[in-house]
């Protein structure tokens, strides 16, 4: 299943991953106290999983369904704690917002922590307008039209290593 699709650099790269090899990530950067369980998704087997890997170890992850008509949303999108705010989560997002434009996406959308809205729109995301709440979590439901997938300004972006 893992097939690489992107080397940074020596150290980091992001490839394709299996829906086995994401779960601990999610579990352990989205809801540690939650059983193991809650973290998988019925639908994960038709998902695509990717992930970013420094020195082969997987540190952030996300998945990518594809909704029928050109309309794609992610889920799970997740960095271990201990390497968050380093761009890591940046970059795994950018590559797979590419591969969705080369997947002809026509929108893709993503149900977002709302204390994280802005990190969204620095991609271009816009809230819909719809909000929700799980589990004592507030969640805005964030689009992009597939037109609007223009990463270049993202061009210059690194990682801390």
């Amino acid at each position: 299943m893992a097939r690489h699709l992107l080397m940074v650099n020596n150290s980091i790269e992001v490839k394709l991953v299996s829906a086995e090899q994401v779960w601990p990530i999610r579990h352990i950067a989205m809801w540690p106290e939650a059983d193991f369980s809650y973290i998988k998704l019925p639908e994960d087997p038709k998902g695509m999983h990717f992930g970013l890997l420094i020195d082969g170890e997987l540190i952030s992850v996300v998945s990518l369904f594809d909704r029928g008509s050109g309309v794609f949303q992610f889920r799970k999108f997740a960095t271990l704690p201990e390497h968050q705010g380093n761009g890591y989560g940046s970059l795994l997002l950018k590559h797979m917002l590419q591969h969705a434009r080369h997947m002809m996406a026509r929108q893709i959308w993503c149900n977002a922590r709302t204390h994280k809205q802005r990190f969204y729109e620095k991609f271009g995301f816009k809230s819909t307008g719809e909000t929700f709440i799980k589990k004592d979590q507030a969640y805005t439901i964030m689009a992009l039209n597939g037109k609007e997938i223009n990463l270049t300004g993202f061009k210059n972006q690194t990682c801390q290593v």
